[in-house]
């Protein structure tokens, strides 16, 4: 009771210093500092940078996970992390990565470039964009709060049942898992909502969806994947919580239930999450080698047809995860087919990438290296991914090291390359200044040998026959020495990564503006100054083709045509309330993780209170005038 009591009074504190109930001076003190600024951003902009942030913190924690468990498999019968704290970090390693890095940096790429990309002075939802951040951040926190209290998720990043049950995985670590999972898939969620609405709605004029640039594309098919791929996680995650904090049976043989059910929802939903993650990066290197290789394109419509059969194959192939479970032969044939059918589209992308480099006027700058360089990485990771859609041959690579290979081969061959390709080609639109190209080669060539060190071996590993998830080896089966070479690999990788912030702390100290168009670029993006304004366009352009602003270069003018005069500008407030609702979540997240049902709904009641707040709150925005408009876009030109 006397926890509860703390909690309300806590939350009424903050509400009055929130409301500047509490002291008006302080409050307006408060509202001035930078901090307050972030805190309550909407500005598409802005958040794109702190989804940056927040995936480049959550990465130091996945990076320090694989550098600890490549310690332990440095030796056999290595004694440094074994048992449950091995199975802790690999758990911790594959679910930060994948949603705590891939995705909200994939995401910090796609809140900087897609709406200017398409002519768009904001997001549709800006409120909801700013929620998603902080929802996504707060479910990370959560997540990453289980190494501080001890019994951190042991299952897996899959979180199998029924390892994943009170009676094999007992303590608070899964609920860590489950919890965490569900609060930033609600942010995932709505900000897949929010881009769809945006690309369909917000395009400027005369920008159909054939004259879309590709990361757009990309952009949006993957918010179609989100649209449909989270829910189903959600409702596992609702039944693996229900049954670990309430006593329900679903995943019990013995009760009637069924442990299956939750390979089909997590898998349902976790193939369409690789595409989730790859279609934007596949984007990234469309923008990245079409302007370096001086060229439009090559295919576009292929391009744009191929991402969008990806997208509804993806939702078909999810059992050749599960090709060991027992579905039996037709199933098992049926989604062989699938898997090798998805192939085509993707082998479409990768020659109309060499058809646009062919014959181009190649520039390799840092970006142009991580797209060349992602295409013969991303291939390889391809060609093993067939070998694996063959139900006879993947009941000998399942649960090897073979697999890990082919997965990191995907994620970071294709993921991680296009993150750090479209970092270096986006970095002075956000920033308005260009990173070192001399460091930025370096860390280039250091993590591109680095990978390659790491996982190209791993193949082997398990084709030598040693399973994924294990702790350690026995001297006499020939693994110590391809072991190691892998260690160094990930060393090597995490020096580049140590690069990559050296590098930003160097271009900073030693910055030059950039200017509008760094890169003589193709698209809207490039057409207004470096940073971008809050605004972003004081007048929204007229699109004429494809690569709109290279055809008006080609035809010899600077400048985009406006496709409206020069007025006032709407545009909306800034508010708390996304980050107080995200604090509700985070008080349930815990409250139930402690078994503590009063303070998860405590934390609820907060959620819905400020849902109610927002609902009567008469913000109605404000209006930027022209003649502010004209003194920044002069201050900018300037």
């Amino acid at each position: 009771m006397a926890t509860i009591v703390t909690i309300i009074v806590f939350i009424l504190f903050l509400g009055a210093i929130l409301t500047g109930g509490y002291n008006k001076e302080l409050m307006a003190r408060f509202r001035s500092h930078w901090l307050w600024d972030w805190i309550t951003t909407v500005d598409h902009k802005k958040i794109g940078i702190l989804y940056a942030l927040g995936g480049g913190f959550f990465f130091i924690f996945g990076g320090i996970e694989a550098l600890l468990m490549r310690m332990q498999l440095f030796y056999p019968n290595n004694d440094f992390i074994v048992g449950r704290t091995f199975n802790e970090l690999l758990s911790m390693h594959g679910t930060t990565m994948i949603f705590f890095v891939a995705m909200p940096l994939l995401f910090a790429l796609m809140n900087v470039a897609v709406p200017l990309q398409i002519g768009a002075r904001d997001v549709a939802f800006p409120f909801l964009n700013a929620l998603g951040f902080w929802l996504f951040f707060a479910g990370g926190l959560l997540m990453n709060l289980s190494w501080l209290f001890g019994n951190a998720p042991d299952a897996g990043w899959t979180n199998y049942v029924p390892i994943a049950a009170n009676e094999y995985s007992a303590g608070t670590g899964i609920d860590y898992y489950v919890l965490g999972l569900q609060i930033s898939g609600i942010g995932t969620l709505i900000g897949g909502i929010n881009f769809l609405v945006t690309i369909i709605n917000m395009r400027a004029p005369g920008m159909s969806f054939l004259r879309m640039p590709l990361f757009t594309w990309t952009s949006f098919v993957a918010s179609a994947l989100i649209l449909f791929g989270f829910p189903p996680l959600t409702a596992g995650l609702f039944l693996i919580m229900f049954e670990r904090l309430f006593g329900a049976n679903f995943f019990d043989v013995a009760a009637g239930g069924n442990p299956i059910i939750w390979q089909h929802l997590f898998w349902i939903f976790g193939h369409p999450e690789v595409y989730i993650v790859i279609l934007p990066a596949f984007g990234v290197m469309s923008e990245v080698i079409s302007t370096f290789s001086k060229k439009r394109l090559f295919g576009y419509t292929s391009m744009v047809f191929a991402t969008i059969l990806i997208g509804f194959l993806g939702f078909m192939v999810w059992a050749h995860h599960m090709f060991t479970v027992g579905m039996g032969p037709v199933a098992n044939s049926i989604f062989a087919i699938a898997t090798m059918a998805i192939a085509v589209p993707t082998g479409i992308k990768v020659f109309n990438w060499l058809f646009t480099m062919w014959g181009g006027k190649i520039r390799f700058t840092t970006a142009m290296l991580y797209a060349v360089g992602f295409i013969p990485t991303f291939v390889m990771g391809g060609v093993t991914g067939v070998m694996l859609a063959s139900p006879p041959a993947d009941y000998q690579y399942h649960d090897s090291y073979f697999v890990v290979a082919h997965f990191h081969y995907v994620l970071i061959g294709g993921t991680v390359f296009g993150v750090l390709a479209g970092l270096y080609y986006w970095w002075p639109k956000m920033f308005g200044y260009t990173l070192n190209e001399k460091i930025g080669k370096w860390n280039f060539w250091l993590f591109f040998i680095g990978f390659h060190m790491t996982f190209f071996i791993q193949h082997f590993i398990g084709l030598f026959g040693m399973p994924r998830r294990v702790f350690t080896y026995q001297p006499e089966d020939g693994l110590t020495l391809i072991n190691q070479i892998s260690t160094y690999g990930a060393f090597l990788m995490a020096v580049a990564s140590i690069l990559l912030v050296v590098n930003i702390v160097y271009s900073y100290r030693h910055r030059v503006p950039a200017g509008n168009d760094p890169w003589d670029g193709r698209t809207l993006e490039w057409t207004i100054s470096s940073p971008a304004p809050f605004y972003n366009f004081a007048q929204l352009p007229r699109v004429r083709a494809l690569d709109a602003f290279w055809h008006e270069k080609m035809n010899g003018r600077k400048e985009m045509e406006p496709a409206e005069p020069l007025g006032p500008i709407h545009m909306p407030n800034d508010t708390h309330l996304p980050f107080v609702m995200t604090l509700g979540f985070f008080v349930s997240g815990l409250g139930f993780v402690f078994r503590s049902n009063e303070v998860g709904v405590l934390g609820l009641i907060i959620v819905i209170l400020t849902m109610f707040v927002r609902s009567f709150e008469k913000d109605h925005g404000y209006h930027v005038e022209t003649d502010e408009i004209e003194k920044t876009e002069k201050g900018a030109n300037a």
